[in-house]
């Protein structure tokens, strides 16, 4: 049988490395060095890949833990010792990038839409000086909210992934 320890490593350390990198460098980067249309044009192309990874990673780290070179598999990570320090962070991971792929991407993207329609009728961009028409400023206050809680939300899929590293750690010999 196939060793997993490798793979759950290798597994574990691109989903911390991606959530890391696109969080606080890649991200920010694009946003300081690129005009807002293009800014948004390629984080539109990133957030998919972004957050299928985010999704589809903790899968994989889960299905890759082991004990003694043993894949652990769906019993091993009910067992008691392994719910709070291996099912529950990496649940949680799985769970909030779901979340941002399959809930509020599609609700910021479709905000998004809905200000460059406003936008065409104002004739002004959303991210223009005041003043903005109401229906700008209350689709500008829907995306700040949707951007917030989608932020918040990968912080706490980065914290999961953080936490699970750390008992991973204290494996190591």
């Amino acid at each position: 049988m196939l060793d997993p320890r490798p793979f759950h490593i290798l597994s574990y350390g691109t989903l911390l490395g991606v959530q890391l990198y696109q969080s606080f460098v890649s991200g920010i980067i694009a946003f300081r060095a690129l005009p807002r249309p293009q800014f948004s044009a390629l984080q539109a192309k990133v957030f998919p890949t972004y957050f299928a990874l985010q999704t589809a990673l903790p899968v994989v780290v889960g299905l890759t833990a082991s004990r003694g070179g043993q894949t652990l598999g769906v019993s091993g990570l009910l067992e008691p010792e392994n719910q709070y320090k291996v099912l529950l962070p990496l649940a949680t991971a799985f769970v909030t990038g779901l979340v941002n792929f399959a809930v509020l991407r599609k609700l910021t993207v479709d905000t998004m839409r809905e200000r460059k329609h406003q936008e065409t009728h104002d004739g002004k961009k959303s991210y223009d000086p005041p003043p903005h028409s109401k229906e700008m400023m209350a689709l500008n206050k829907k995306f700040g909210r949707l951007h917030g809680l989608s932020s918040l939300i990968n912080l706490v899929t980065i914290g999961a992934t953080i936490f699970y590293g750390v008992v991973l750690s204290k494996q190591l010999e």
